[in-house]
């Protein structure tokens, strides 16, 4: 989807000044699946209980296919939408934010809600910490006991590690490839093995 994909390394808060005596408090999680993205919206819900509005974005997935938003009570589009859009404009996936509203007596209307809830969420993702995600294919390496040197030699040079290593009548362990390195593996693997090293691509298995 993108190469400069990200991930935040840890919680972040980030509460602008208030708008027209309204609070908006985004906070943020990391979140590798829909259950721990659902835990902490409810989390954030027992902690501000007494809010108006809670209403969150959370995108998952490898490469962040898996989208939600809500908008809790806000008008449609309002609030969760503009929350998830910067998510994606910042490339920040297996992350969650919840913005807290405590409404100020004034309405804001549509356009300054969309404002205000995207206006938080961003400024929340520009202080957090965060990590480049590196999306890899998970492959199967057998090779005989002859090839071991030339192998071993080439994971070196490439900065891998073998996984799960097996030493029966063959070597065989399992190996995380970066996607964008996976031409480059094999020929570097086929290369310093003169050919006799045998690669499968483990399906099924996305780290």
């Amino acid at each position: 989807m993108t190469a400069s994909l990200s991930a935040p390394v840890g919680e972040c808060r980030f509460e602008p000044e208030k708008i027209k005596g309204s609070r908006f408090i985004a906070c943020l999680a990391p979140a590798g699946s829909q259950e721990e993205a659902e835990a902490f919206v409810i989390a954030i819900r027992a902690e501000f209980d007494d809010a108006r509005h809670v209403c969150w974005a959370w995108r998952i997935g490898d490469e962040g296919e898996h989208v939600r938003s809500s908008d809790d009570g806000e008008p449609a589009g309002s609030a969760g939408r503009p929350i998830l859009a910067q998510l994606q404009g910042h490339d920040v996936i297996h992350c969650v934010i919840a913005v807290v509203r405590y409404f100020g007596g004034v309405k804001l209307g549509v356009g300054g809600l969309v404002r205000a809830y995207g206006g938080a969420a961003g400024k929340c993702l520009d202080r957090c910490g965060l990590a480049p995600v590196i999306l890899t294919t998970r492959l199967q390496i057998e090779h005989d006991y002859s090839c071991s040197r030339a192998v071993e030699t080439a994971m070196h040079h490439l900065g891998l590690t073998a996984l799960e290593p097996d030493f029966g009548q063959q070597v065989q362990f399992f190996v995380e490839v970066p996607r964008e390195d996976l031409e480059s593996f094999r020929r570097e693997m086929m290369e310093r093995s003169a050919g006799q090293v045998r690669i499968k691509e483990v399906l099924g298995q996305d780290p």
